[in-house]
């Protein structure tokens, strides 16, 4: 229907092109709006409605343009205005990049028939909605509002704007939304799961996409193990999944997905050390772009290119199976669905052809249980438990002091936790300060080991305001996980005491 309404409107010429007039149409108002003094958010604003005619010649209120005539409503305005200045989006930052260049179309493998575009920025997407869609999220508003200043750390999509475009007679509702992966981080798998198996698997024509987009069986058969995490960032996790959960299950929402990304740190690596090494025998060229990150729902993706460690953004540190260092980067998507008459009856009649525990069409309260088992069962794994180095030390012996200065490291390089440099310790006081559960981290340069002591980073990487550390500790001792500031440095005590000290351990220590 989406479709159908975009392909008239251009039929009649750029006059009535709707990109075009969206942009228009959200420079107009916001721009307006940032013009007026800030005040609290009051009840009555998450049902306003505002409207404005752009006529082709312009008016008192209205530029003139090259398009038809068309009107353009805003809705909420006051209210979203509240989200995007919480989730730190400037007025400017906005309209520049959703209005300063023409907006990507991307491809969709959806069933909703909604159309996706994408900033040039890479940085927002538009999603066309249908009616019941538009006027189900205004009525969301109110609990959106209270869940997000009673619970920040969150899942959910970061809704910036909900506007309609009415031209040559026909109405095109819009949600303007956050970028879930960053464009410069490549993904080399991506998933789209909903804690069901019946027809949860990517179709031939998905898979022929450079970077498909899996489903639930998909994943149950090529990842067996999961994505493994370290036990509280598992925590955080599963926590924050629940809270979700438990909010969409309150407005009676059902079929949301959990959409995932995941970068291969490791693989990204050997792809670039294989791309260095080809550029020493080649002319110099200029390198490829990126996969840009909206590819995620269900876009065509282009050609991608090798990842500078340094030019990624966040994501939450994991392993697979193998062992291969992941950066995890998720969210929940299409939350815009009711448990209405209409799905009750599809899900009514795939329970009498199928099992009705299997389907995606649920009600409420058994969708949000079984996506948090799916999730916290199958997608998501908690890391077989190692004790640190240093804490085996403090375990198992003692310290004792030796005439002679200096240290002889002993040899824990069996005992050496391979994670250790992804992770750092979350403590009582960065939650109770708001800060969220879980915290995204960069992975570690290419051109180091798992096991080489550059490849450790310092866990003062969360006092830090999130933003890792670029100079690693010196020795692997210096990054262990778990301790903190209870543990002193192997540094550290060797300028305290000119004397030496060494741990008595089971193993011999190293000369």
């Amino acid at each position: 229907l989406t479709r159908s309404l975009i392909n008239s409107m251009n039929s009649l010429g750029p006059r009535t092109d709707p990109c075009g007039a969206i942009q228009l149409g959200i420079t107009h108002t916001v721009g307006s709006l940032s013009q007026k003094p800030e005040r609290d958010v009051l009840l009555q604003d998450f049902e306003v409605v505002e409207s404005i005619f752009f006529p082709n010649e312009g008016s008192n209120l209205t530029p003139a343009h090259h398009y038809g005539d068309f009107r353009f409503k805003t809705y909420a305005p006051v209210a979203f205005r509240y989200f995007r200045e919480l989730f730190g989006i400037r007025p400017d930052d906005y309209m520049y990049s959703l209005c300063n260049e023409s907006l990507i179309e991307l491809s969709s493998s959806g069933a909703s028939g909604s159309l996706f575009y994408l900033s040039s920025d890479d940085e927002f997407i538009i999603k066309t909605v249908q009616h019941k869609e538009a006027e189900f999220l205004q009525k969301l508003l109110p609990g959106y509002f209270m869940n997000l200043n009673q619970n920040r750390r969150t899942l959910l999509p970061k809704f910036y704007g909900l506007y309609c475009v009415q031209a040559a007679g026909k109405n095109i509702r819009i949600v303007v939304m956050n970028n879930l992966l960053p464009s410069p981080v490549q993904m080399h798998q991506k998933f789209d799961l909903k804690g069901s198996t019946y027809k949860r698997r990517a179709s031939p024509k998905e898979k022929e996409k450079a970077v498909p987009t899996y489903k639930d069986l998909d994943f149950i058969q090529d990842m067996q193990e999961g994505i493994l995490l370290e036990g509280d960032k598992y925590s955080a996790v599963c926590k924050t999944i629940q809270r979700d959960c438990l909010l969409l299950q309150s407005f009676k929402i059902m079929d949301y997905s959990l959409l995932v990304g995941i970068h291969n740190v490791d693989q990204a690596c050997r792809a670039q050390a294989s791309e260095e090494a080809e550029a020493t025998r080649r002319p110099q060229v200029q390198k490829s772009l990126f996969s840009t990150a909206i590819e995620a729902i269900q876009a065509e993706s282009g050609g991608v290119g090798s990842m500078d460690p340094e030019d990624q953004t966040g994501g939450i540190p994991a392993r697979n199976a193998k062992g291969e260092r992941l950066l995890v980067y998720m969210g929940i998507i299409d939350i815009l669905q009711s448990y209405r008459f209409v799905k009750k009856l599809e899900h009514s009649w795939k329970a009498l052809v199928h099992d009705g525990d299997t389907v995606s069409v649920h009600r409420p309260s058994f969708y949000a249980d079984r996506f948090q088992k799916f999730m916290c069962s199958t997608v998501f794994r908690k890391m077989p438990t190692k004790t640190s180095p240093t804490k085996k030390r403090r375990a198992n012996g003692l310290l004792r002091k030796t005439p002679s200065s200096g240290l002889t490291q002993t040899d824990t390089s069996n005992q050496m936790f391979p994670l250790q440099h992804l992770f750092s310790s979350d403590t009582v006081e960065d939650a109770e300060s708001g800060r969220p559960d879980i915290l995204p981290l960069m992975p570690s340069p290419c051109n180091t080991e798992d096991d080489t002591p550059g490849s450790s980073a310092s866990s003062s990487q969360v006092n830090s305001g999130f933003t890792p550390t670029t100079h690693p500790p010196s020795s692997p001792e210096e990054a262990s996980v778990g301790v903190g500031g209870n543990q002193a440095t192997l540094r550290e005590l060797e300028q305290s005491t000119p004397e030496r000290w060494e741990v008595e351990q089971h193993t011999k220590p190293s000369v």
